[in-house]
């Protein structure tokens, strides 16, 4: 592979390859917290079973570690970016401008987000619209926004328990967090009505200005307690429900299933979240998870093409595979990424 259309400079690029070699020989990985059980899982697989060292595996939440992978060539950055979310065009923006022209995504399976609360607890049968209607910082009344004074869940829906309301979500650095806004607050407004009325209330110049304001106000939460951000991963969430038994946490569906014995999961639309209904797109609340690759230390950075191809084998990431063993479910397509790594194809322009 040429390095030369990476950067400007053919000799700045030679010299980092040069200092990126020679300085270290063990993959760097930082990013999303739902992705790094899944990728420490393969890390210490691939430092076992082949001649590589073991890849050095961190979190810091999907924006961070695509900042991370965005800084720039060179020893001193790191090889991938684990994602829960897809990657965005400031991110891409952010590469180009450090000359990081060439990214490679890897989608490599399924996740879902989860509500749930102590084992002991009461049962939960949720729908977006509920959890909008609890968590948002304005709701619709008679026609018209008014602050969400809402004290109880039984408050909102008088089939769920009369227990005051308070929610741990995960905070705006997560990949998690984007699809809490865009597939729970965001439907659960839509479903309510309240959109239409934001827009129609909206004092935007133009239509794309008013829907946007108005997506804002449908994921504005409240900042009186009943709402509030976890910036830590979802252990931390866990922490927090422990020491607050009635309340309900956002979390990945691989953690909690490895947490089945404190934690108590609620249905959305009545579907319980599994790797099941997620496969079958019947759980409404799913998404893809992701990392990415950069491409200019393939052949520089030892292991690292090797490490996305035992990521994606049958026996990680594949049916039956470790990943799925622990929550993940299966990419259908994953064959043809497979095909797109062996290539070292970079991705193209976002949709």
């Amino acid at each position: 592979m040429s390095l030369i259309k990476l950067i400007p400079s053919t000799v700045a690029i030679l010299a980092a390859s040069t200092v990126i070699a020679s300085a270290r020989d063990q993959l760097q990985i930082a990013g999303s917290s739902t992705v790094l059980p899944y990728a420490t899982i393969v890390a210490e697989a691939f430092g076992e079973n082949t001649d590589f060292n073991t890849p050095v595996v961190e979190g810091g939440g999907s924006g961070a570690g695509r900042k991370k992978l965005c800084e720039g060539v060179g020893e001193a950055t790191i090889d991938i970016a684990n994602s829960s979310s897809r990657i965005k065009q400031s991110d891409i923006d952010l590469c180009n401008t450090n000359g990081v022209t060439e990214i490679m995504e890897v989608r490599f399976g399924y996740d879902g987000i989860v509500f749930a609360s102590d084992i002991n607890g009461a049962d939960f049968a949720l729908t977006p619209k509920d959890v909008w209607g609890a968590l948002a910082a304005e709701v619709v009344k008679d026609g018209a926004a008014v602050a969400n004074t809402a004290k109880t869940w039984a408050d909102v829906n008088a089939s769920l328990p009369a227990q005051a309301i308070m929610a741990f979500v995960p905070g705006t650095k997560h990949g998690t967090r984007e699809v809490f806004d865009e597939k729970v607050l965001t439907e659960g407004c839509k479903e309510a009505g309240a959109y239409d009325i934001f827009v129609a209330a909206s004092t935007g110049a133009d239509d794309d200005a008013k829907k946007k304001e108005a997506g804002a106000k449908c994921m504005a939460l409240r900042t009186d307690g009943a709402s509030i951000d976890i910036d830590g991963d979802y252990t931390e969430t866990l922490s927090r429900i422990d020491a607050n038994k009635m309340a309900v946490g956002v979390f990945g569906l691989s953690f909690y299933e490895n947490n089945t014995d404190k934690l108590k999961v609620a249905t959305i639309n009545g579907i319980v979240p599994t790797v099941e209904t997620i496969s079958a797109g019947d759980y409404p609340v799913s998404r893809p998870l992701f990392f990415y690759v950069k491409k200019a230390h393939i052949g520089v950075i030892p292991g690292l093409k090797e490490y996305v191809e035992f990521f994606l084998s049958d026996d990680m990431a594949g049916e039956g595979g470790a990943l799925a063993d622990y929550g993940l479910v299966p990419d259908p397509e994953l064959a043809a990424t497979r095909e797109a790594v062996a290539a070292e194809t970079p991705m193209g322009a976002l949709e």
